[in-house]
């Protein structure tokens, strides 16, 4: 592979949208992909391919037949099978993989969290502990608290979840990012005592955990799981573009 076509941006973050235009800036071909999962996704610039690839195999022929000249996984820190699908995919070929994530939230002394492995544990956790509870995990979550009927469920999603809800619950629609005041506000017009999410990282959602340290809330966190061996990761959309351009020049 000669890899002189666009970079492949597996996207749908608030960063990939950032990458996206400093890549529009600098005259550099791209197309950014979405797997399509929000119903109404904020677009980045240029050209987007909306839709999951269908597996590894499927991302390297697309990868091949576009002559990408590198891949940068911009997904969700919790998006496991597309960076494992990344991954594989460019493992055989001449292909720069690249990775960002950002970086993780970290507890200070004032913070009240449980962290645990994943969302089974998290709904453990919460199970007979949380009188009213604010749930930020996204919507395909929600089923794993669906069995705990001692609690309110606050439940904040952008689009509604499809599965098993728990007994008691209200849905709040909303998109952040979201800032103190408002998320101080949410906390305490709900009687919120339990927020349970996931440690996404970043400065976009990050105001609730400043909210619930500030309130005295009790916050289960669910852990981030270990990006795939051997991926370059970085933390600023910045390091990624100089990565990728030094890497390029290095073609």
């Amino acid at each position: 592979m000669n890899g002189r076509g666009p970079v492949l941006i597996l996207g749908g973050t608030a960063e990939a949208r950032a990458l996206a235009a400093e890549l529009d800036d600098r005259d550099v071909p791209y197309i950014s992909s979405l797997a399509g999962r929000v119903q109404q996704p904020r677009l980045p610039v240029g050209e987007v391919r909306i839709g999951g690839f269908g597996g590894p195999t499927a991302l390297r022929a697309w990868i091949v037949d576009h002559d990408c000249r590198a891949v940068i996984d911009v997904t969700h820190p919790f998006a496991q099978q597309i960076s494992r699908n990344a991954a594989d995919a460019t493992t055989p070929l001449d292909v720069p993989l690249i990775a960002f994530r950002r970086p993780e939230w970290v507890p200070t002394a004032a913070d009240r969290w449980t962290i645990v492995d994943d969302i089974t544990a998290a709904a453990a956790a919460v199970s007979g502990h949380g009188r009213r509870i604010l749930l930020t995990t996204g919507r395909q979550d929600v089923t794993a608290f669906a069995g705990d009927d001692s609690a309110l469920y606050l439940i904040r999603v952008v689009d509604p979840p499809t599965g098993d809800l728990p007994p008691h619950h209200r849905i709040i629609r909303s998109r952040g990012p979201y800032d103190l005041d408002s998320e101080l506000t949410l906390l305490r017009d709900n009687d919120i005592d339990t927020l349970v999410t996931k440690n996404s990282g970043g400065e976009h959602t990050r105001a609730k955990l400043v909210a619930a340290r500030e309130l005295g809330v009790a916050v289960v966190m669910v852990a981030r799981p270990p990006s795939p061996v051997g991926v370059d990761v970085l933390d600023t959309v910045d390091a990624v573009i100089s990565r990728l351009l030094d890497r390029s020049a290095e073609r």
